[in-house]
């Protein structure tokens, strides 16, 4: 089964979950807490709140589930955390909904109260819970039975190699990983995991290896000789979407940087993609999307009069869209209100600047105050960038920042923004040089992730803008 197809498996028992429970909670209000304020047996009645409620809560227990994180890496799972998990899940969803729609409730005792909240709590959290043990069990099984696998390369091709190859083969459950083969670092006539694996290429190959076998894990099996190749290593994967693991020191296991994850797995470091807390980071995207569709809308007015003026002022389209590189290397097509004249790259790529001459009189306005970039929300809504993260280059640009700065790609590790701290910090780059000189602030933002960080930055680019600042 795909992962799409398995996490809308999720999304459907938890909507239905939600959906019976709240038609049980209902008819339990009904049959019980108001039988006892008015004394007599009443008649069950589904009124409107009844399927206004049917309608809107079990959206909102999904959305809650999404924050939390619950339908990501859904092949990944452990019983024990889903439960707590869904247990905390429901406990805070049940606490909104009790202060937002049971509190006004008119009741004899408070007892009646805690009578409503605990009953929804259990009801729910049944509802949800079985469901998903039955496939969270089903799914594990067939890991550890290899039904279903996740593929794996191996980089290394001696004797650590073979030794965490055979120790995860030889696992009494299977942890899932199915191997393709290996790459090694150098060339050799002979590798002794050749007995056991294919030699697929070498590390500059990497990501056309990992793209064409579809490689979702990949674990780094290196001599002591080698492992000053780790830092390369990482930064060729850093801009794949793949799980990242390497044998660990003596010193990473007493210093509690090895986690387990499973009773009978071979102890692996597992390099984390995770810059926000899932909770933020799906936050940041439902944020991104309502703020960008909300400031499309009120600006719509001043958007058809950058229109008419750019028409007006200069010959060519009134909106310029080009490629960029995007989160992971995945190209998409960039959009802004053409500040320029037509034609101006005619003698191929360059940057601008603050005086620059290709710039229209029209452009130097919207530029000054970043008007030019409102069609950004436009990809903002498309899910290719974020409000806030480094700005999106050319990939003629990003081969000569890599020559010169190799940890440029570990920015890829996150969404491009509108709006950034190197942009904030720095303001426009007129050269490569300076495009590295900006690098570090991006680099620090991405360590540094949190909503609190995104709202500092986007509350600094409005000041600056208002300052008339130049970024």
């Amino acid at each position: 089964m795909s992962k799409t197809l398995h996490t809308i498996k999720y999304i459907l028992f938890d909507f239905f979950s939600a959906v019976l429970s709240w038609a049980i909670f209902y008819s339990y209000r009904k049959i019980y807490i108001e039988t006892e304020k008015f004394g007599i047996d009443l008649p069950l009645e589904f009124t409107s709140r009844f399927y206004h409620g049917i309608i809107l809560i079990p959206v909102f227990w999904l959305f809650l589930y999404y924050l939390s994180g619950y339908y990501k890496d859904i092949y990944r799972k452990s019983r024990l955390k889903e439960l707590g998990q869904t247990f905390f899940s429901i406990l805070l969803g049940s606490l909104i909904l009790f202060f937002t729609s049971i509190l006004d409730d008119e009741v004899i005792t408070y007892q009646n109260y805690y009578s409503l909240f605990f009953t929804l709590i259990t009801i729910q959290f049944i509802a949800t819970y079985i469901p998903r043990l039955v496939i969270t069990t089903r799914t594990n099984n067939k890991i550890h039975k290899r039904i279903f696998g996740f593929n794996t390369l191996i980089i290394g091709g001696n004797k650590k190699a073979v030794d965490i190859y055979q120790n995860i083969e030889n696992q009494i459950e299977s942890t899932g990983n199915k191997f393709i083969g290996f790459i090694s670092l150098v060339e050799k006539e002979k590798y002794i995991l050749e007995k056991y694996l294919p030699r697929l290429g070498e590390l500059n190959n990497v990501p056309q290896i990992i793209d064409k076998y579809k490689i979702e894990e990949v674990i780094i099996a290196l001599e002591s000789t080698e492992h000053r190749e780790i830092e390369k290593i990482i930064n060729s994967l850093d801009n794949k979407r793949i799980i990242i693991k390497a044998i660990p020191s003596m010193y990473d296991i007493l210093t509690g940087k090895v986690k387990m994850a499973h009773i009978f797995g071979t102890p692996l470091i597992q390099i984390s993609h995770s810059l926000m807390p899932t909770w933020q980071e799906h936050a940041k995207q439902a944020i991104d999307f309502a703020l960008s569709l909300i400031a499309l809308v009120i600006s719509s007015p001043l958007i058809l009069f950058l229109a008419i003026g750019i028409k007006l002022t200069s010959k060519g389209p009134i909106v310029y869209s080009h490629e960029r590189i995007g989160r992971f290397g995945k190209p998409f097509t960039l959009y802004k209100f053409r500040s320029m004249y037509e034609d101006a790259e005619s003698n191929g790529p360059a940057l601008s600047s603050i005086n620059d001459e290709r710039i229209t009189p029209f452009g130097k306005f919207m530029r000054k105050s970043k008007l030019d970039e409102l069609p950004n929300f436009y990809n903002v809504l498309k899910g290719d960038m974020s409000l806030v993260g480094p700005r999106p280059e050319r990939k003629f640009y990003i081969d000569q920042i890599v020559s010169k700065a190799p940890h440029y790609l570990h920015l890829q590790k996150v969404k491009p923004g509108i709006t950034s701290w190197g942009q904030v910090k720095f303001g426009y780059a007129e050269n490569v040089d300076q495009m590295v000189e900006r690098l570090k602030y991006d680099i620090l933002y991405i360590e540094n992730m949190s909503l609190y960080v995104d709202f500092k930055i986007m509350i600094y680019t409005i000041l600056i803008i208002l300052k008339g600042r130049h970024i």
